[in-house]
């Protein structure tokens, strides 16, 4: 007869879900083991940012953009808008550090601040790798629907932005809704999404106070994000996201600032000029959301990609792309912003193995440097063309590792294991496997 709570027994505790705590990784560990700027590097990046915005300026500023940073200190000069000095650096102070990204849920909520680090999606793929006959498809609303039910079950991504364009969607108004709509029926973690046309704003944010049952209540639990591409770079500002952004801050709606240059391109192709002509735009941006309202919920996303020179593709999955990440990340830190930058985005077309090495090299520099969102970590092929569902799997486990790499290793009375290398050494069995110790550790530390 076999004994109760044997073998078997054991077995099974070990292979149900770990609560929270006894888990090896999180959603919000710190980050910040890794920078590639010296202190020398940060003054002087933060030197020549606050040199270009207040000398050469951001252009094709709206009338209603130039009257809102006018009225807090800045000048509008030969088509430019100009940003003194004093007035960027009074706006970093006041700027918002106590944002919280909610989930339908409270045990979603993320709050972007210090050196917390959360994964998640993001994109415009505009097809889906067909991993069973190794090509390519359109991409649909079902297949969105899809990607955020498989979200909402990954233990290391914790949100879901818009990673692919629903194709079969027509007209942009349509296309607005029905993602967003996709989106919140897949998950009960932060949405993130877009908007194409400021006209789209006002039926959007009456489906969120839908959705949240009222306008105050969305507002105290703002449960989505949107990203605004509000430059188009190099320095110019793109006019209908400056629309929207008035908006989303009348709507309550936290906005990412985004902007999107491409090394080489449409920024320099040093990587020192690419992070500082990046920082630059996001920090205009922050002027003018806080001149629209003081600590207006945003998060800083100064996204520097980098291109194929041979080619002009884009080249997501890099070692450049990653060290450019971890560079902006720490420049933020300095800045002490809530923020959020890409990485993961292979250039594999298919999960394979340089899909692999390349979501891990990047994931894990940027979570290393601290980086409080890190978007489009999950499911992006082809430089952002393609999504994989299949992916999403694979990369959650890919992201565990990463985060793993991000909890580094505890240092204290208990884990230099003084005690327990005597004991085993001196009077019992000469090997670790039965101790104590590594029973107790055998799921909280390892993954």
């Amino acid at each position: 007869m076999r004994r109760a709570g044997g073998r078997a027994a054991r077995q099974a505790m070990r292979a149900a879900p770990l609560v929270e705590e006894m888990k090896s990784v999180r959603s919000g560990m710190e980050g910040e083991q890794y920078k590639p700027l010296s202190d020398s590097d940060i003054e002087q990046i933060h030197e020549s940012v606050l040199k270009i915005l207040e000398t050469i300026g951001i252009k094709s500023a709206t009338p209603a953009c130039i009257a809102a940073c006018t009225n807090v200190g800045a000048t509008f000069k030969n088509e430019h808008l100009l940003f003194p000095r004093q007035l960027v650096m009074d706006t970093i102070k006041m700027a918002n550090r106590d944002l919280t990204l909610c989930g339908r849920t409270p045990e979603h909520d993320i709050k972007p601040q210090g050196i917390k680090v959360h994964f998640g999606t993001a994109g415009a793929a505009v097809h889906i790798v067909d991993v069973e006959n190794n090509t390519y498809r359109e991409s649909n609303l079902q297949d969105l629907y899809d990607a955020a039910r498989i979200v909402d079950k990954m233990d290391n991504i914790h949100f879901f932005q818009r990673p692919l364009v629903p194709r079969d969607v027509i007209g942009e108004l349509n296309m607005d809704l029905n993602t967003l709509y996709a989106s919140l029926s897949g998950t009960q973690k932060h949405v993130g999404t877009s908007i194409t046309l400021v006209e789209n704003c006002k039926p959007f944010i009456e489906m969120l106070y839908m959705v949240a049952g009222g306008e105050a209540a969305f507002r105290a639990r703002p449960f989505v994000s949107i990203s605004a591409t509000f430059v188009v770079p190099p320095l110019r500002f793109a006019v209908e996201a400056l629309d929207v952004i008035g908006e989303m801050v009348k709507g309550g709606v936290p906005v990412l600032l985004l902007s999107a240059g491409q090394a080489g391109a449409t920024s320099p192709a040093a990587l020192a000029g690419s992070v500082v002509q990046s920082l630059t735009e996001v920090l205009g941006g922050l002027v003018y959301i806080n001149a629209l309202k003081p600590g207006a919920p945003a998060i800083f996303g100064p996204w520097p990609f980098v291109s194929d020179l041979r080619t002009g593709a884009m080249s997501g999955g890099s070692g450049e792309q990653s060290l450019l990440i971890a560079a902006v990340t720490q420049m933020i830190k300095f800045y002490d912003l809530p923020c959020g930058v890409p990485a993961g985005m292979a250039d594999a077309k298919m999960p394979d193995i340089q899909s692999g090495y390349e979501k891990g090299c990047t994931t894990v520099m940027v979570g290393l440097a601290g980086e409080n969102l890190i978007y489009e970590a999950a499911g992006m092929h082809a430089s952002l063309l393609g999504f994989c569902h299949e992916s999403l799997i694979i990369d959650n486990d890919i992201l565990g590792q990463s985060l793993r790499c991000v909890r580094g290793i505890e240092v204290n009375k208990d884990t230099l294991s003084l005690d327990t290398i005597r004991d085993v050494c001196l009077g019992g069995p000469e090997h670790f496997l039965g101790q104590p110790q590594t029973l107790n550790l055998m799921q909280r530390e390892y993954i």
